[in-house]
């Protein structure tokens, strides 16, 4: 099968696609026939090496040293069920499948096996009817990370909730979750997006690079930053400033993605419901995944970034 194969940590050219050995399931393990991945933020940092020095030497264990333990990454999959094991009962062959693989990664290939149940290296769902292979990539990995931390949030109807970063693919499903359970939602995000942030429900948008929109800025009892603690500005922090005396901030680096199917169940009925839709920017090739890993790294994609994996 073809697979883009990382066998060195670098810039994205180190990726190449290459013919690699198919992988055959296990007694409790589906084989899928992949069609769609994503390029996630997490992608970037495992490639690039890009790992805080807090979390250096733990991450080096599990992902390798000097090159990737799995030299196949990817973590976001969507496609058919080829093949199941003997064990199996919740899938059987042709079913539309996507999901997240975590530190198991191996979704930058034609062929992924994984356990039926959840654990530390994936969780999976059926896909939603109405969306396509690589819409559905950004949902999996956008929504079940902000499916998580709005559940965190305990979201009330009424509630005002801001959301910062509502432009990337977790910030964009967020808006969408919040509206849902009733929040009044205040979006930031950049000039550009401004108008995309409206049309996905938000009640107010605050433009983070324009320090006068500060004036825009209420009191909320949630404050969920769907940009990382890495990216910071002064909108940003007083963002955070408005909370109410009982309010939370929270952000998508506090702790780490909970890889549960019955989160990617409850996000394909609400997608199918018509309640939320994920966000596309671009889709590339798998020829081309170098240059969608460059166009990530830029930090200004709108949604999230699908890729094409071709069959044979």
């Amino acid at each position: 099968m073809k697979a883009v194969v990382c066998t060195k940590y670098g810039p994205p050219d180190v990726l190449q696609l290459k013919e690699v050995n198919k992988p055959s399931p296990k007694r409790n393990e589906v084989c899928i026939r992949i069609y769609a991945s994503a390029v996630t933020a997490s992608d970037i940092y495992i490639r690039g090496s890009r790992i805080p020095l807090r979390f250096w030497l733990p991450m080096r264990l599990i992902l390798g040293f000097t090159k990737p333990r799995q030299p196949i990454i990817g973590m976001v999959l969507a496609g058919e069920i080829e093949s199941v094991g003997q064990d199996v009962r919740q899938f059987k062959a042709g079913d539309q499948v996507y999901g997240v693989t975590g530190l198991g990664m191996g979704c930058y290939a034609q062929y992924k096996c994984m356990r039926e149940s959840d654990s530390m290296r994936g969780c999976l769902s059926h896909k939603p009817a109405n969306i396509s292979f690589e819409e559905a990539t950004a949902a999996a990995y956008g929504g079940l990370l902000a499916l998580q931390r709005v559940e965190e949030g305990k979201i009330q109807r009424g509630h005002k909730v801001l959301i910062y970063g509502a432009s990337g693919t977790s910030g964009t499903m967020a808006v969408q979750l919040a509206k849902y359970y009733g929040a009044e939602v205040t979006a930031v995000c950049g000039t550009r997006n401004m108008e995309l942030v409206k049309g996905l429900g938000a009640d107010k948008v605050i433009d983070y690079t324009n320090d006068e929109d500060a004036r825009a800025i209420d009191r909320y009892d949630l404050m969920l930053d769907t940009a990382g603690k890495a990216k910071s500005s002064r909108i940003k922090e007083l963002c955070r400033q408005a909370l109410n005396p009982t309010g939370q901030s929270i952000s998508i680096d506090d702790g780490k993605l909970e890889l549960k199917s019955e989160r990617l169940a409850k996000l394909s009925a609400l997608i199918e419901a018509g309640s939320i839709k994920p966000v596309i920017d671009r889709i590339y090739p798998m020829d081309r995944i170098a240059e969608a890993h460059e166009y990530v790294e830029q930090g200004r994609k709108r949604g999230g970034v699908a890729i094409t994996i071709e069959q044979d």
